[in-house]
């Protein structure tokens, strides 16, 4: 995620979202299963309606809408103009729940004062602060704002996401992949293309252990850490899978069964952690 001062590598990130239709990544493809399943950790960590969200790095607002429809005030924060043009609009399509608010700003940085929130969701700046200090600084923030026994959700992409994807893809026949792989497993610190778009963009991808001892180190209690897919995307059927009702239920039983087993963290493209203040 940009923060304060824009980088290269922030402006590359904003590039790209600029660029992307984020607003429909969660509609196609695996995403209904990362959003049923972050619907469900949500649902099961929040404090109860009615609260203060904060949805930091929330893109184009589609958890934050829902969150607001189920009675909560949510403020979402993110650093891409398009995205909060997007989340307004979506909130305008919602007269009854809008949002409480929309607006451009810093994980790093936040405008709400402190032990104002019930929750802070960190859904998505985490693995664009390639620097651990500024991902310290995004939690301790978190930990700043919210009210004593508040929750943070942060969600990290997986080291071993590249390699998981690589393999069901056939990227690895990429002869352009390849290096991007390579240091992606080494240290976690990931490059896309020079293009821009493909193959992501600019990201760090936590190891299990690395986002557990960051949110310890932000003040937070130990944090319990969840896998988002699981082992699901490897199911060769999952648009199919997703899209009828008993087979949805099936799969997402199956994930809610290992989603804390540690063996598999690793083949989760995301996970996250949940803390209390």
């Amino acid at each position: 995620m940009p923060g304060r001062d824009v980088s290269s590598a922030g402006r590359e990130v904003l590039s790209y979202y600029e660029g992307i239709d984020e607003a429909g990544r969660l509609v196609r493809g695996a995403g209904p299963l990362e959003f049923a399943r972050m619907q469900e950790l949500l649902g099961r960590f929040l404090p109860a309606a009615p609260g203060v969200v904060l949805d930091v790095g929330g893109g184009p607002g589609r958890y934050a809408c829902w969150l607001a429809g189920l009675g909560y005030a949510v403020h979402l924060i993110d650093p891409v103009e398009r995205h909060v043009r997007q989340a307004r609009e979506a909130s305008l399509a919602q007269p009854e729940h809008p949002l409480a608010g929309a607006r451009v700003g810093d994980a790093r940085s936040l405008d709400q004062a402190d032990g104002s929130a019930d929750a802070v969701l960190l859904m998505g700046p985490l693995y664009h602060l390639t620097d651990r200090s500024d991902r310290l600084t995004a939690l301790r923030e978190a930990y700043r704002v919210l009210k004593p026994g508040g929750v943070v959700i942060a969600k990290a992409v997986n080291r071993f996401a590249s390699l998981l994807s690589a393999l069901r893809r056939s990227h690895i026949d990429d002869p352009e992949f390849a290096p991007i792989l390579l240091r992606d497993l080494a240290d976690g610190q990931h490059r896309g293309l020079p293009d821009g778009f493909r193959y992501f963009t600019t990201a760090f991808f936590h190891r299990a252990e690395e986002l557990e001892g960051e949110v310890v180190a932000a003040g937070f209690d130990q944090p319990d850490l969840y896998a988002v897919q699981g082992p699901a995307l490897a199911a060769a059927d999952l648009d199919e899978r997703m899209s009828d009702a008993v087979k949805r239920a099936q799969l997402l039983d199956l994930i809610r069964s290992v989603e804390r087993e540690p063996t598999l963290l690793g083949m989760s493209k995301h996970f996250v952690a949940a803390a209390t203040k």
